[in-house]
C-alpha cells in the first residue's frame, strides 16, 4: 500500500528530500504562493507548525505557480519572501506543479486519495491542503478557504 511516505521532493535549497524522513510524524501539506490572498495564511501554518511540532507535526509548504501567476519567483526568491514577511521555519520545497500532466507524483497520489467538492480531484487554487496521519495516509482535504485555525481541531484529533 502506498504512503505519503514513499515519495520525495526537492527542498528549496535542491536537495532531494524523502518524505519517509517524517514516518511516525503527521504531515499538513500545502500547495503555496507568495501573490496569493490567502497568503496571509503562512501566518496560521506557521503557528500551526509552531504549536504541534513536537507533538509530532510537520508542515510541508509547495510552492506553485499554476494559479494566476501567483508564485513567478525562484528558490531564493520564495525562500527570502516567507522568511521576510511571514518568519516561516516549516520546511518548504522546490516550486511544483499540482495539476496536469507535469503534476508532482506526491500530489498526484494525495488527489487519489480524497477529492475535492463534487468528487473533482484537480486542485482549484493555491492554499488546498491534505492532512496526512502518522501512518502516512491522507486523512481529509481542506479547500483553500479553509483557514488554519480552522483545521486545528482535526490536526489535535490526528496527532
Amino acid at each position: 500500500m502506498t504512503t505519503a511516505y514513499d515519495f520525495s521532493a526537492r527542498t528549496l535549497e535542491g536537495d532531494e528530500q524523502s518524505l519517509s524522513a517524517y514516518k511516525g510524524k503527521a504531515m499538513l501539506i500545502v500547495n503555496t504562493a507568495s501573490k496569493c490572498g490567502f497568503t496571509p495564511q503562512y501566518t496560521g501554518l506557521e503557528k500551526l507548525w509552531e504549536k504541534y511540532e513536537q507533538k509530532g507535526l510537520v508542515v510541508l509548504g509547495c510552492p506553485c505557480d499554476q494559479f494566476g501567476h501567483q508564485e513567478p519567483g525562484g528558490a531564493e526568491e520564495i525562500k527570502n519572501f516567507c522568511s521576510l514577511n511571514y518568519d516561516v521555519k516549516f520546511p518548504l520545497f522546490e516550486k511544483i506543479e499540482v495539476n496536469g500532466n507535469g503534476a508532482h507524483p506526491l500530489w498526484k497520489w494525495l488527489k487519489s486519495q480524497k477529492s475535492g467538492l463534487l468528487g473533482i480531484e484537480a486542485i482549484k487554487w493555491n492554499f488546498s491542503k491534505f492532512l496526512v496521519d502518522k501512518t502516512g495516509k491522507v486523512v481529509k482535504r481542506y479547500a483553500p478557504t479553509d483557514t488554519p485555525e480552522k483545521i486545528d481541531k482535526d490536526i489535535a484529533a490526528v496527532l
